[in-house]
């Protein structure tokens, strides 16, 4: 192997080690990291629709959170990822609590959020009504790369609007105004004005 291909070979394990730290998710001692649940309150009447491309985006309710990051997932491919290109679950309240979470695995896929328990450390509605998967939309280019920054276990901050979302051909996709529902249709879809991620 020579010089150059020794560099190549560098710079490549070094973008890999860059990557890992980048995405590897933050620890926390146990302990309630979160203490206020989401808030949630209605609209001015007759705010102006918002507009995010081809589609129409109509406000349903201020929402605004600080949450733990519990998992990422990134979408390109799918009719969604135009509008969020980033959905997080996150956890509030005990389901912020490293002693809690130890002891639920937590994944994401297809635009859900699964937690599975051997045993639950925390009632099953409570997991429920303190954590959710939210569809994030983000206002501008700033916020988007504020999103792109999460890693799992950051606690962030964000406030926006829970919307509905109605685009080309008949394209409709609805928020959840509850945190106590679950399954299909309970995820949050939230266009995000402003994102924050707290110093670690």
């Amino acid at each position: 192997m020579n010089i150059r291909h020794i560099g190549v070979a560098l710079a490549a394990l070094l973008a890999i080690l860059v990557w890992r730290h980048a995405h590897r998710p933050v620890a926390h001692e146990p302990g309630v990291l979160v203490t206020e649940a989401p808030l949630q309150q209605a609209v001015s009447a007759g705010i102006p629709p918002l507009q995010k491309g081809s589609y129409t985006i109509k406000p349903l309710a201020k929402f605004s959170l600080s949450a733990r990051a519990l998992s990422r997932a990134d979408y390109r491919w799918d009719t969604e990822s135009a509008l969020a290109p980033i959905d997080l679950a996150l956890g509030w309240q005990r389901m912020s609590d490293s002693a809690v979470l130890d002891k639920i695995d937590i994944s994401q896929s297809g635009r859900f959020y699964f937690w599975r328990v051997h045993e639950f450390p925390v009632p099953q509605q409570e997991i429920i009504e303190s954590s959710a998967n939210m569809h994030l939309i983000p206002a501008d280019k700033t916020v988007l790369h504020d999103i792109q920054r999460t890693r799992a276990g950051d606690i962030v901050t964000f406030d926006g609007y829970l919307v509905e979302a109605d685009g080309p051909n008949g394209y409709k996709w609805v928020s959840s105004l509850t945190r106590s529902d679950s399954g299909a249709g309970a995820c949050e879809l939230v266009w995000v004005e402003h994102f924050g991620i707290a110093p670690h």
